[in-house]
């Protein structure tokens, strides 16, 4: 894998037009640039990684959008040496934009197929924070939870009830939420045991999250 001088200088210029177009945090900026989005896509994609645009992977997947990895991550609202839960690993770029936040990422992906390729590419970079389970993420991760955060990068119609059991007192759920066409970012904080406070923003267009292990 290289990362040329050529790809930082695409990633830069990604990121400053993002920067232009949405009041994301700098932190976020900074870590999306530690982090090359081609390692994350077939050498057939490398030449638009750096587009603002979901590219296909395995198993009739995407790697979403730059700007809407901004996006999550700026409302997750990550610290250094929280305790994060992804939903769908995917490609595994998005774990990683949280891992060169400082976080301890535990991602879940029920296709096997993508969970294997994605902690193949973790151990390559030394993603050394984020730990991978292949498993059904409605579920969420039991073994491992509480979590101050937990990001959902697949859409559905509510938000599965394991996951917001999964979620620290104070702890912040970033999914969208909606019909398969169409859904909104949903920031749910949860303020007590049984109380829940829910932010919703914009719209976007994520592949379903569905049940079960492929």
């Amino acid at each position: 894998m290289e990362d040329s001088y050529r790809h930082k200088g695409m990633r830069r210029r990604l990121l400053e037009s993002i920067q232009e177009r949405f009041s994301f945090s700098r932190e976020v900026l900074r870590a999306m640039y530690q982090v090359p989005r081609h390692f994350f896509l077939d050498k057939a994609f490398e030449e638009i990684a750096y587009r603002d645009e979901a590219i296909p992977i395995d198993e009739k997947q995407t790697i979403s959008r730059p700007s809407t990895v901004a996006c999550q991550t700026h409302f997750l609202d990550v610290s250094e040496g929280q305790y994060v839960l992804e939903i769908g690993t995917g490609s595994g770029y998005q774990a990683a934009v949280l891992a060169a936040m400082g976080a301890r990422v535990y991602t879940v992906e029920r296709h096997e197929v993508l969970h294997l390729k994605a902690k193949a590419i973790f151990q390559r970079l030394g993603f050394e924070k984020i730990q991978a389970n292949f498993g059904d993420g409605n579920e969420g991760w039991r073994e491992v939870a509480p979590f101050n955060r937990i990001l959902v990068t697949a859409a559905a119609s509510s938000v599965p009830s394991a996951l917001l059991r999964q979620l620290i007192i104070g702890g912040k759920l970033v999914m969208p939420v909606g019909s398969p066409d169409s859904q909104k970012m949903h920031v749910i904080t949860r303020k007590k045991r049984l109380e829940y406070e829910t932010h919703v923003f914009g719209k976007f267009r994520f592949v379903p999250l569905l049940k079960g292990k492929n």
